[in-house]
């Protein structure tokens, strides 16, 4: 084997060993935000039965939502590495879908008060500019019939 054979080599074994490392990593974050979003929930629910106020609660349901969506967030991120290792290729659509899921993620915790039109105008960009780049990969993917 040759010098830039051997130096590929370990190379490709570095990245397989980072990639293991940072699913390990992102599991540990998974469950984190798990515990997390339990936690909040069960006291959100108790201060709820204490003294019922639907502003509050309402509040809430947004960082509920929020919570939420970083778990689901998290395990588009560990499906992205997991089909990496399996591969050794980064799949585009997954990476896309991850995407839109972070950028819903902004628009359903958005407080509409704090936010200029300038960002409402670049989230509405971004959900377009995903949402077209989703829909060529998936077109280019597609099988032809036949």
């Amino acid at each position: 084997m040759g010098e830039s054979q051997k130096f590929l080599h370990g190379l490709e074994s570095l990245e397989g060993l980072i990639s293991k490392v940072l699913s390990i990593f992102m599991v540990m974050v998974t469950i984190v935000a798990v515990y997390d979003l339990g936690f909040f929930l069960i006291q959100t629910i108790m201060r709820e039965l204490l003294s019922p106020s639907s502003v509050r609660f309402s509040e809430a349901l947004f960082k509920i939502f929020g919570l939420f969506l970083n778990i689901l967030i998290a395990l588009e991120i560990l499906e992205n590495i997991t089909a990496y290792l399996k591969k050794h290729v980064i799949q585009v659509e997954l990476v896309i879908v991850t995407s839109l899921i972070a950028v819903a993620r902004k628009i359903i915790i958005l407080d509409l008060a704090k936010t200029s039109g300038l960002e409402i105008i670049g989230l509405g960009i971004a959900v377009l500019s995903l949402s077209i780049g989703y829909w060529l990969i998936r077109r280019a993917n597609a099988k032809p019939a036949g």
